[in-house]
């Protein structure tokens, strides 16, 4: 007779949805369309810290796991299994580019949940100011409609790499031009 573990739902389908993306790769979750089936109580808050029912995730795998089959979808963001959609809660954007390597014509990110990510033609940098704080609020585009907040470390690096071009700070990657931010009056 099956049993509840065979045929799991909620945060256990998500896990094991999850667990069946090959090696690092990313589960194929454009091609997912299930009925929504509700909000799951999962949080990733401004800091990168995932939290679920108001309790940090503290496995870093499981974090990883979750982070494969996240999608943004036009009402928000959501889990995607075949079988499931759950909406969860983003508070700013759902990954951290928390290093980078600096190289001849290239910029390699690496995120709070192991994904690297080159910049260039396919992966943007884009630098807003943040409207509350008045400070530059850097991103990287990770996959689909998916960005990592550049940590501030990171950004300081690219900044030192810069190089001035029509009083702007400007970074390179794959032959396309990244503004960081005008050049300080001061």
């Amino acid at each position: 007779m099956p049993t509840s573990s065979d045929n799991p739902t909620g945060l256990a389908a998500v896990a094991a949805a999850a667990k069946q993306a090959p090696g690092r790769g990313i589960p194929p979750v454009h091609l997912w369309h299930p009925e929504h089936c509700g909000d799951i109580d999962i949080v990733i808050q401004r800091d990168g810290l995932w939290m679920h029912e108001g309790s940090p995730i503290g496995r870093a795998e499981l974090v990883r796991l979750f982070s494969t089959i996240l999608r943004k979808d036009a009402d928000g963001y959501v889990l995607v299994t075949p079988g499931e959609k759950l909406s969860i809660t983003v508070e700013d954007l759902p990954f951290r580019a928390v290093a980078v390597e600096i190289g001849t014509d290239r910029l390699t990110f690496t995120t709070d949940v192991g994904d690297e990510v080159e910049a260039g033609p396919e992966h943007a940098i884009v630098v807003e100011t943040d409207p509350e704080t008045g400070e530059p609020a850097p991103r990287v585009h990770v996959r689909a409609d998916l960005w990592a907040r550049i940590a501030r470390s990171v950004f300081y690096e690219l900044v030192e790499a810069a190089e001035v071009e029509d009083g702007q700070w400007v970074v390179r990657a794959q032959g396309r031009a990244f503004v960081l931010g005008p050049v300080s009056a001061e």
